[in-house]
Formats: structure tokens, sequence, C-alpha cells
């Protein structure tokens, strides 16, 4: 009697450490959900809602460790605790600059985002060892557990995960009340991580990863006719530029991380970009473009502006869909005998773009193996932009004509270093360092674009060309934008934060006098406006970009996650706020949630599907 009674404390002291593991888990996870994470709470029962949704699926995480042996499994145990804990920690640090959550597909292009690095290190706090607290107390648990192969009950077990069943139940049933497209906009990851919690938003994200290969697998012509009849009924129009750089050269320069806030901005009276300053009184200035990629970045905004369609909202559409068919920019270009290129002073195979740029119709690729690259001349992430444009320019002198090239710098990425003999401003002086070294590497690349275009003019090649000037994406993430406002005077609010998402666009023309634009646009848009310029129709062109010459200012300017901008309103992290005011305007947004819905599925139904193989 006295041997069952002993095995009866033996048998509960290991699910009392699995419970206890649990619990601590639990309340690590509730703290970094309300302070790690910036998630807005839109009602009160936001709260209870964001508590209780990590419980079960932890339940049933470390459930593993004993569900199918006849004992209780060590080993099991830590694989649970590993695994939780890396899916925590590492949704935090992706959180701090990307302000999104970790994929499975992001996972696979791990190297595309920096990997292990200074990035990664400057977004660690010492405050995160307080995270792995836990790993000093469990092995102490684990010691005062006698009998190491304690066996837990069948009864224990079923009451065990149906507890953690009904808890994971209960939590999906809950947000599916609150938002019935919980699931079908699981683009919108913040509301999912809110409604569900992360372990089973990672859980859901798994088993999206498994079937969306299966789309252009079974996707057939019927399939593709809900896109194209939507797109028939886009508004097309006509201004007296069309056709104003017929047969001219195009060249696109994507500027690395440049926000639009630092044109026209000065630094103790030095202008941060005077070169731009300058080009924008003789160019097409469009300053209300908004910046519309999502984990992809810099691939996400080249493939927008070449195909017209929206980002993956879920990892790169270069590293997933290399294979598909694309109505692309080249490819139209290539039609009236343009030679297509891209210069890129970065590896080939940095997010799968040699393999993409085939796809997208490029003639030639030019990357890291045909620059002279060296230490000297190389920071951060490669070639620095001076050394990259002087290069380029003595290739593009050799390229057949009409020619249309990409351009993508590099100096100003994350974490923003630069040696102080190419500093050629002061940084700024703001509580956030990041930002404080942000102003003098998007100076430096201010200085390598006015020396490109000094020597496209002795080269003899400025004359006939359109040059577009975009940022490709935002520098300075949500984690550090307190520095910005402070930089900016500008109050940190839901609105502010949304105009911080503007990027410069600047189209150039020679000869050809241009003028400030306002109109809300992003960077789907830059395509039709080009063709528009080149005296290309788009009646026929699969694109959900509109010319920015003649956008409707009523449709939404729509982001990857179902958030949008109109001229009076924005919607952000479930919240519909008035752009005048601030003031939050619930019933506002309703249709332009629909119509941003409909575009971001139309989108993935044409890329996962790979649907314009069929109308074309």
């Amino acid at each position: 009697m006295r041997m069952k009674q002993s095995e009866h404390v033996q048998k509960l002291s290991a699910l009392n450490i699995v419970i206890i593991t649990v619990v601590a888990l639990w309340i690590k996870t509730a703290f970094v959900l309300f302070l790690g994470f910036d998630l807005r709470i839109v009602s009160a029962v936001d709260i209870p809602a964001m508590l209780i949704s990590p419980a079960g699926s932890l339940i049933l995480l470390f459930g593993f460790c004993f569900y199918f042996t006849k004992t209780f499994k060590p080993v099991l145990f830590w694989i649970s605790w590993i695994v939780a804990n890396a899916l925590l920690y590492g949704d935090l640090l992706y959180y701090r600059f990307y302000t999104d959550f970790v994929t499975l597909p992001i996972l696979f292009q791990f190297d595309n985002v920096g990997g292990l690095g200074p990035s990664t290190l400057e977004l660690m706090s010492p405050w995160d060892l307080l995270l792995f607290i836990d790993l000093l107390i469990i092995p102490w648990l684990l010691r005062k557990k006698t009998d190491k192969a304690a066996v837990i009950q069948s009864r224990q077990k079923v009451w065990y995960a149906s507890t953690g069943l009904i808890l994971v139940l209960v939590t999906v049933g809950f947000g599916l009340i609150r938002s019935p497209y919980l699931f079908s906009a699981s683009y919108d990851r913040d509301g999912l991580v809110k409604a569900i919690g992360p372990y089973n938003y990672h859980l859901y994200d798994f088993a999206l990863g498994a079937v969306t290969p299966l789309g252009s697998t079974l996707a057939t012509k019927a399939d593709a006719q809900p896109s194209e009849e939507y797109l028939k009924n886009k508004e097309t129009e006509s201004t007296d530029l069309f056709g104003v750089a017929e047969g001219r050269n195009v060249v696109l320069i994507s500027m690395e991380s440049t926000q639009d806030f630092v044109i026209n901005r000065k630094i103790d009276d030095e202008e941060i970009t005077p070169f731009l300053n300058d080009l924008i009184d003789d160019s097409f200035y469009f300053s209300n473009i908004y910046d519309q990629t999502a984990q992809g970045k810099t691939s996400d905004s080249e493939f927008m502006i070449d195909t017209g369609l929206y980002p993956l909202a879920s990892g790169s559409v270069f590293v997933q869909k290399p294979d598909n068919t694309y109505v692309s920019l080249p490819n139209i270009l290539k039609k009236r005998d343009y030679y297509t290129s891209v210069f890129h002073g970065n590896e080939r195979t940095f997010w799968n773009r040699e393999d993409m740029y085939d796809a997208l119709g490029y003639d030639k690729f030019f990357s890291e193996r045909d620059y002279i690259v060296t230490e000297e001349n190389s920071v951060n992430y490669g070639i620095k932009d001076v050394d990259f444009f002087e290069q380029t320019v003595e290739k593009m002198e050799e390229l057949p004509q009409p020619f249309f090239s990409r351009l993508i710098t590099l100096t100003n990425h994350f974490p923003f270093l630069l040696e102080s003999e190419d500093q050629l401003i002061k940084q700024a002086d703001t509580k956030i360092d990041v930002v404080n070294r942000y102003v003098t590497t998007v100076r430096y690349q201010d200085e390598a674009i006015k020396q490109f275009f000094n020597d496209m003019k002795e080269k003899g090649l400025y004359e006939n060309t359109i040059f577009v000037l975009y940022g490709d994406h935002y520098g300075i993430s949500e984690k550090f934008e307190e520095g910005v406002f402070e930089l900016t005077g500008k109050e940190a609010t839901p609105v502010n934060h949304v105009g911080l998402q503007q990027v410069p666009l600047i189209i150039h023309i020679p000869g050809v006098k241009g003028k400030e634009i306002n109109k809300n646009g992003g960077e789907i848009d830059i395509r039709p406006t080009i063709l528009h310029l080149m005296g290309i129709q788009t009646d026929n062109k699969v694109s959900f970009g509109r010319d920015l010459f003649t956008r409707n200012e009523d449709h939404p300017v729509i982001f990857r996650d179902g958030s949008f901008v109109t001229k009076e309103f924005t919607f952000n992290d479930g919240v519909c706020y008035s752009m005048e005011t601030g003031e939050i305007s619930t019933s506002s947004c309703v249709t332009y949630q629909e119509t941003a819905r409909k575009e971001l599925k139309l989108s993935d139904d044409i890329i996962y599907g790979d649907l314009l193989r069929f109308l074309e």
C-alpha cells in the first residue's frame, strides 16, 4: 500500500512539473504579448482574449512529453520548451524591426532578412535575459522529481489533453465570433496573433504553408476569370503627358530604406538630401506615396513595380514563385525592342534574384561578381553606393539602346553603418541612435546619386533617359519611430505613424517641366505611371496599379496586412481613423475594407494559382 501511495506521489510530480512549466510560459507569453508587441487594444474583450489564447496551445505542446509513451520523457519536455521559447523570442526580435511575425516561408529565407549579425544584435536588449529565467528554475524542478521514469495515468492524460483542446477551441471560436474574416484575412497577422495567440498562429501558418503549393496544380482557366473581370472595370484615362518619354531609356533607382520624411529636411541647417531636393524642383515629385512591401522588402518593391501585383503576405514571391508566368514591365518593353537589365552589388542568390529575373524577362543581371568589390569600398551589406554607381555607368555605356535598367543601392541599410570619412553630415541628435545614424547614410546615398547623374551626363546618356527614383521600403521601423517623431517635431499618433510609411517617388525627364503631385498612391502604381509617360496603353495589362497622374483618390492605397489609406481615412491595426482629426470613425472604412480584401485575394489567387499562364 505504501509503495502504491509513493508511486502516486511520483506520478503526480512529473505532471506537476509540466503544469508549472506551462503556467510559467503562459505568464511569460502574456507579458510579451502586452509589452513586447505593439498589439493595439481596440476593445475591452481584447485583454482577456490575449490572456487566454496561449494557454491551450502550450498545454497541448508540452503534452507530447508523455502522450504517446508510458512514462514522462525529459528529452521531449526540453524539445517542447525549446520550440515554445524559440517561437516566442524569434517573433519578438522579428517584430522589433519588421513590426510583423515570423512565417514559415521566411524561415526558409532567413539569409535574406539578414541572418545573425549587427542587425540582430541591434534589436536585442539586456532585459531579454529575463525571458529565459525559467531555464534556471526548470532543472531544479526536475531534480526534485525522485523518479525520472514516473508513469502518468491514462485518465490524467485525457484530462490534460481535453483541457488544452477545449481552451484552443474556445479561443478560435471566440476569435471567429469577433472577426468572421479572421482566417480568410490571415495576412492581418497582428489580428490573428491577438485573437488566437502566437502558438496557435504558428500552427495555422504551418498548415497554410503546406496547402498553398497545391494552388497552381489545381488551378484552371476559370479561376483566372474573377481577376480578369475585376481589372477590366478599372478606370483608364490619358493626360497630355501620355507618351512624353516615348522611346527613351528608362533608369529605375531603388533607394534602399529611404523614407519621405528626409526630403527637404535639415540637420543644423544642412540638408539631408540636397541633390534630391534640387532634382525635385525639375521633376515630377509624388509626395504621398506609401511603402506597400511585406516580408520580401526590396524584392517586394521590385515585384510590384514590374508586375502590378501585390506581394505575398508571407515570405517573398521572388523565393516562392520564380516559375510563374508574369506580364512584367521588362517583357512589355522588350516587345518594343528595349534591352532590359538589373544592377545590384550583392550576391545573385540573394532573394533568389537570379531565377526570378529570368521569369520577369530581364536580359542581363549584373551582380556582385560583375563588380570590383573590396574591403575598402564595402560596408554593411556590400559595395558602397558611390563605387556601385561609378562602375555601373561604365557598364550602362555598353548597353544596347533603348534600355530599361534597375539600379539597386545598398549603403542605406539597417543598422546604417558608415565610416567617418564617408559621413557628409553629422548625425542627428535624437534619443535613438539608429535614427541618428540613418541621417548619415541617407546623405551618403544622396551624394552617390548626384555623382551618378553627373556621370550619365558625361557619358551622353542623360538627355535621352527617363529617371525613376523611389524609396523601396521603410528604413526606421516602428520600434525606433520615437526618434523620427523627435526629429520631425510630430506627435506619435496612429495617423502620423501611417504618414511615416511614405517613400519618395521622383520621375525626372530631361527637358520636361515637372511639378509636385500630392495624390495618395503606392509602389504598385509606379508601373502604370511609367507606361503612361512612355505612351503605352495599359487597358489589357493585368495590374492592380493605377496611373498616378489620373488615379481616383477615392480608391484606397492597400497594404499587405489589409490596412489602407484614403484621402480622408486610414485603417490601421483594426481601427479606422480620420486623416484630418485622428479621431476614430468605425463605420467609415467598411466599404474600403471590402475593396482591400477583394484585391488582396485576387492578387494572391493570381500568384498562388499561376493564373497569368491562362490569360497570356
